[in-house]
């Protein structure tokens, strides 16, 4: 039966089911050919929305998505690819962007993606022009210019979110980069994995206090094997999270095979019949490698099962050691007052010190609104035009810069956007909007040693009440042709991503709802 998943996601009446399916690093094979026998089966059954093709998950080499994904579209099944900013710059992905659209595969999930793995002669290098946000804006323009040449129809695009953060700065970070990502164009969520039913019953809350309840979110779930439970509760999947208990839980179980695959397939029906009866549009199923059988399985059992859903929403019990929550409640429909900013701000000397001076004098020197903006924007020019000067200028930038903020001089700030700390240095993905989904425990993906960036921005903006900055507004890409420049001279030139046009088009966007419940 032939289904658009855009159409079928988008009508309110709906729980739709849609199947993640993962290439393998062949172009032929038994492994292409099982993902392939799992679409046509999908598509004959009739129950699947659309099935979704991961971009090199893990940041390891795979089968192109694009390619697997038009074998499968002309099939008729409905095909949503996995748009990742980890492997192409912003013109890579344009061209990438415009093939798909004249290939007819329109439904994208753009995420920033995980960390590069190892290919040819080893590590890739980590490209990460752009991130989950700023790629939502690239496609936001492409519709545009897509539509303008007489298509009717423009990209329809996804991301993705993880409620099953531990910290309460990592909630709070994700929920701030869930906003952007709806200003900045989102028409779907599809959240990461985690098995904490009272996280799921919390981003439902979340979206209805920043009224985008009607925003279409899909449920991640999982037939989860003790070998794919181990791996995520090591932490090797970034953003999916299987705690000790459900581990061992998953271990017992399958002491007997049939039993495990038995228990695995009643755990994911239930998980289903939550969501769906949380009020979620969909759910997401992974973990699916060999044929559809098991799939259809599921979907039988939940339809036997979801009328009882509240029955077994304390099964899902699986918090995270010292755990944070947004609202006070375990059950579902909890509508009380959130809990962000409720912990009484702490804050280490060094970084209180650190934020506050950099704060003053960006307030004084560069911002626009400042009394001080006319004379420093007329010492620019003259700066700009004796190039003597100008050398000595960025040698006090320069090195003053590398002292405060370990600066990599790329003639665009943006640390005014995360808590007066450089995205360029404190983050491999060069994030400017927000966190990446990859964090745990509060520490960075890619250097487990040291603390995410946007968690330390949160602690510097909670003790000065001020995290309603980590959610308002878009921030545009970082301009390329300022690297090695002076970006002192660039923002009061007005050449930097705070000047150009593109900011006012960005600023514009739809808006990402009431954030008031949101902020500190």
């Amino acid at each position: 039966m032939l289904k658009v998943f855009q159409t079928e996601i988008l009508d309110p009446r709906n729980f739709i089911v849609t199947l993640e399916l993962v290439p393998g690093r062949y172009s032929t094979g038994k492994s292409v050919d099982a993902v392939r026998g799992i679409a046509r089966d999908a598509f004959a059954d009739g129950r699947i929305a659309a099935v979704s093709v991961t971009d090199n998950p893990g940041g390891n080499p795979s089968l192109s998505p694009d390619v697997l994904g038009h074998d499968i579209f002309q099939v008729g099944m409905d095909v949503i690819l996995h748009f990742a900013s980890r492997d192409m710059n912003r013109v890579g992905m344009e061209s990438r962007a415009l093939q798909l659209a004249m290939m007819g595969m329109k439904n994208l999930l753009a995420v920033t993606g995980d960390y590069t793995g190892k290919g040819f002669g080893g590590q890739g290098a980590p490209v990460f022009d752009l991130e989950s946000v700023s790629a939502m804006m690239l496609l936001r323009q492409l519709s545009n210019r897509i539509i303008e040449a007489g298509d009717p129809d423009g990209f329809f695009v996804g991301c993705a979110v993880s409620p099953f953060k531990r910290t309460e700065a990592e909630c709070f970070a994700q929920y701030a980069k869930l906003s952007r990502k709806i200003a900045a164009g989102a028409q779907f969520i599809i959240t990461q994995l985690g098995y904490d039913a009272r996280k799921f019953a919390e981003l439902k809350t979340i979206l209805q206090q920043k009224k985008l309840q009607d925003m279409p979110v899909m449920g991640s779930v999982y037939v989860l094997t003790p070998k794919a439970a181990k791996v995520m509760n090591m932490g090797l999947i970034p953003g999916a999270v299987v705690t000790d208990k459900l581990l061992a839980a998953i271990k017992a179980e399958w002491e007997t095979p049939e039993q495990g695959h038995r228990l695995a397939i009643e755990r994911t029906a239930k998980l289903g019949a939550i969501l769906k009866g949380l009020g979620y549009r969909g759910m997401h199923i992974g973990g699916v490698h060999k044929n559809f059988d098991i799939v259809g399985k599921i979907l039988d059992r939940m339809q036997e099962i979801e009328t009882g859903w509240k029955d077994f929403f304390d099964e899902f019990d699986y918090p995270q050691a010292d755990g944070f929550y947004v609202f006070p409640k375990t059950m579902y429909g909890d509508d009380t007052p959130n809990l962000f900013g409720q912990t009484p701000a702490d804050l280490p000397l060094k970084e209180r010190v650190h934020y506050s001076f950099l704060k003053t004098v960006h307030d004084r020197l560069f911002t626009f609104e400042s009394p001080l903006a006319p004379m420093c924007a007329k010492a620019s020019q003259w700066v700009d035009m004796h190039k003597k000067v100008e050398k000595v200028a960025s040698c006090l930038e320069n090195s003053t810069k590398s002292i405060l903020l370990d600066c990599r001089h790329c003639g665009d700030c943006g640390i005014q956007h995360v808590g007066f700390l450089c995205p360029e240095s404190q983050c491999p993905k060069h994030t400017r909007n927000g966190q990446c989904g990859g964090s745990r425990d509060g520490m960075c993906e890619v250097y487990p040693e040291k603390q995410c960036v946007w968690v330390r921005a949160y602690q510097r903006l909670a003790y000065h009440k001020e995290t309603e900055k980590m959610s308002t507004g878009c921030i545009p890409p970082r301009r390329w042709e300022l690297n090695r420049t002076n970006s002192w001279l660039n923002f009061h030139l007005r050449r930097d991503h705070q000047s150009v046009p593109f900011q006012k088009e960005i600023q514009s966007g739809p808006s990402s709802g009431d954030d008031k419940d949101s902020k500190k």
